[in-house]
């Protein structure tokens, strides 16, 4: 890769670390009006450490006419996640005194939003560093969306290309509406976390704790800052709050913009958000129905608590009302379907998307159609797009490393001591980005902490591979992408 390339990667990373460097200041400024000043050194050392070394990186200036390949972009897009996670964990290292490879774990959960954790004594702990890690999921959240709208679909990721937008068209003609698009984008982001603080607040939570919460739900990370998570606040106020900020950020956020732009039906036609959320009406009502026949609680109370639960899964956000794991086989196994699934394509959430297995199904009906018919010829379309050859083999294609690489994962992980509910649902859990798992480990009741530290960095490249769409990370450690 050529010299000039690497200089401009390096630019745009160092840019991101700067940022990151900035955003450290919002820590200080919380410990100052807590009046927690003992741990303020510790992230003003993080904040000078992150802010030099992307000072390093941009100090040799953006090479002139040079534009980035999509192999470039590549590199970047792995790269960039990569060192910022490295650098978002020194506030943790410096501040929790814990290993650097829980540090690691902690923050490359918090940028990916997968919402695992190695932190127990949430309830006491630092308020800078629940702001922290609050922050990164949300820091991480935007960074997704404009990967998932500009980025993948340049790269033809996974059937991503379903989706392109003005903002992923490289002519020179739409730039000026592209910026636009990126602002209505973060516009939208930001008018969301705002009036999720506003509805924990009013809700029951403190400020500090409405602030949290809705950086952790818009961004589908599911980082709280109780260990009892959402069952510390028994308001059902606050549970349903969660459940509409969190379908909101699992919805495409082009889409969004679409709607203020004047398209107003832009979300009711959408293919992917009907069904994303007739599924979760149908397990809402389904599982809910189920839960008040098993237990004693009121129909509403067991809708409240199937709807938090499955929500947060559904939408690999991570919050937990209660112990799920307690409920029976049934919805264990339920559970543990839904966390493969995720949002919808081009919004924070996780998973496999909604719209794969829509267009899974699309073709099975016209294989089946065609076993009767076989001279028939079938026109293949989705969300009013065609479905070329293209787009069908990057969806196979993801969806086969998606599978494999989970395996691959449980079975290493196995390999270290793990057990096997552990090791398979961490695994699943990492790479769909839910974060808590299932059993008496890793699940709504535990945490990551007590796993070998090789499980730690093994499920921390599974949070990075799910995060990126498995394919943008596969593709660079092919010999060939190196070759000229």
């Amino acid at each position: 890769m050529a010299l000039p390339t690497l200089r401009i990667i390096g630019f745009i990373i160092g840019i991101f670390l700067i940022t990151l460097a900035v955003s450290m200041a919002i820590p200080v400024l919380t410990l100052f009006i807590f009046e927690r000043t003992q741990d303020i050194h510790s992230f003003v050392w993080s904040s000078l450490i992150t802010f030099l070394a992307g000072l390093a990186l941009v100090i040799p200036g953006r090479p002139e006419h040079v534009h980035l390949r999509p192999r470039d972009m590549y590199l970047l897009t792995v790269s960039s996640w990569v060192v910022v996670a490295v650098f978002a964990a020194l506030p943790f290292l410096f501040t929790q005194h814990i290993s650097y490879t829980d540090a690691f774990f902690e923050s490359m959960s918090g940028v990916t939003a997968t919402g695992a954790t190695v932190l127990s004594g949430l309830d006491s702990m630092s308020p800078g560093i629940l702001i922290w890690r609050s922050l990164l999921h949300w820091l991480g959240g935007i960074g997704f969306i404009g990967m998932a709208v500009a980025i993948l679909p340049l790269l033809r990721i996974g059937g991503m290309r379903l989706f392109q937008t003005e903002s992923s068209d490289r002519s020179d003609k739409v730039m000026p509406r592209s910026h636009m698009v990126a602002k209505y984008i973060v516009l939208v982001y930001v008018s969301f976390t705002l009036l999720g603080t506003l509805g924990f607040w009013v809700a029951g939570m403190s400020p500090f704790d409405a602030v949290n919460h809705a950086m952790s739900a818009i961004s589908t990370g599911g980082f709280s800052t109780s260990d009892q998570s959402l069952a510390k606040w028994p308001q059902p106020a606050v549970h349903w709050v969660a459940v509409v900020v969190m379908i909101l950020g699992s919805l495409p956020f082009a889409l969004y913009v679409s709607t203020l732009r004047g398209h107003r039906k832009a979300l009711i036609k959408d293919h992917q958000v009907r069904g994303f959320l007739g599924l979760l009406l149908v397990i809402w009502l389904v599982l809910g129905t189920w839960y008040w026949a098993t237990t004693k609680l009121h129909w509403l109370d067991a809708l409240r608590h199937v709807a938090v639960n499955t929500t947060s899964i559904l939408t690999t956000t991570g919050f937990a009302l209660g112990d799920y794991s307690l409920w029976g086989n049934f919805s264990l196994m339920l559970f543990f379907y839904l966390g493969f699934i995720g949002g919808c394509s081009g919004s924070t959430a996780g998973g496999i998307k909604i719209f794969r297995f829509q267009v899974a199904y699309i073709l099975l009906k016209a294989n089946l159609y065609q076993l009767i018919h076989p001279r028939a010829v079938i026109k293949q379309k989705y969300n009013g797009h065609r479905l070329d050859e293209e787009i069908v083999r990057s969806i196979l294609t993801f969806s086969f490393f998606f599978t494999i690489t989970i395996c691959v994962m449980a079975l290493g992980l196995s390999l270290m001591g793990v057990d096997w509910i552990t090791a398979l649902t961490g695994a699943a859990s990492t790479v769909s980005g839910v974060g808590p798992g299932l059993g008496e480990v890793i699940g709504p009741a535990g945490n990551f902490s007590s796993l070998p530290d090789g499980a730690k960095w093994l499920l921390s490249l599974g949070m990075l591979l799910g995060r990126l769409e498995i394919i943008t990370v596969l593709v660079i450690c092919t010999p060939y992408f190196w070759r000229h």
